[in-house]
């Protein structure tokens, strides 16, 4: 029942953001030239050097396109859990509270979109890169299936930090500073080998904010054969730890929240 009603707000809000076709081409757009320039800056680097520590420049096109992805889905399918701050400091949350819906489910499904010019380019990224490794004989055609597989619990993952991260905001209301920690500036550092980082920050992006297993961790297993099948089997394990961890603290903060009409 609740996965019906989700996939009927989330098409409703699709709907209503469509009908402003202009601002949807718009910002396809120019969300298309943003990451086409961030992902052009590295590539050439890469190509003027040949590899960063033993990475080589499709296998970084491979952590890339699965991060950009992973991401794409989880802001696409709750959309404004990352915007919760706004509800908080405006009182909006109040009526997402007499809704006959859960709040969660009510706030996943505002305001949704597809980031068509994210998953696109992250799939563009994964066909060249897959290709080319295929080619040279370091993966093989079952990398496809374990590949979907990675960006599922990826896509969970960052759900997971980024509904913690919200849950914060019952507490601190203000908590974009947090977000640009645990969310933007770790996801972006999380699209590279985490061995380009020092000790201390490998581990905060394995353990603390673990955006190290949506790409870095299966990513040894699958191009470079490292671990065993453990490492994704462990992915997966991580990425439920971490939803679970997250709900839980989700339902302790919204029954603390104090609405602005009490």
């Amino acid at each position: 029942m609740s996965v019906k009603l989700y996939l009927l707000l989330i098409k409703a809000s699709l709907r209503s953001r469509m009908q402003y076709k202009f601002n949807f081409l718009f910002s396809v757009a120019m969300a298309s030239c943003i990451q086409v320039s961030e992902f052009l800056m590295v590539a050439l680097v890469m190509m003027r050097f040949g590899n960063i520590k033993g990475w080589t420049l499709y296998e970084v096109c491979y952590l890339y396109g699965v991060m950009m992805i992973s991401k794409a889905i989880y802001r696409t399918l709750a959309s404004d859990v990352h915007h919760l701050e706004k509800y908080l400091v405006s009182g909006d949350l109040d009526a997402l509270l007499t809704r006959p819906v859960p709040v969660l489910l009510a706030l996943m499904t505002q305001n949704s979109r597809v980031l068509f010019a994210e998953i696109g380019q992250g799939i563009v990224l994964l066909v060249i890169s897959m290709r080319v490794l295929m080619a040279k004989g370091q993966i093989e055609w079952s990398a496809v299936p374990l590949t979907a597989l990675m960006i599922c619990t990826g896509a969970v993952i960052l759900f997971a930090i980024g509904l913690a991260t919200a849950a914060a905001g019952f507490w601190l209301t203000r908590i974009e500073s947090l977000q640009n920690m645990t969310e933007d500036a770790s996801q972006t550092a999380a699209r590279y080998p985490l061995t380009l980082y020092p000790k201390w920050l490998q581990g905060a992006l394995l353990v603390l904010v673990p955006v190290g297993f949506v790409n870095y961790i299966p990513t040894l297993y699958l191009l470079r054969h490292e671990g065993g099948i453990g490492m994704l089997l462990g992915t997966v394990g991580v990425a439920w730890v971490a939803l679970w961890l997250a709900m839980r603290f989700w339902k302790l903060g919204l029954s603390r929240y104090q609405s602005t009409g009490s």
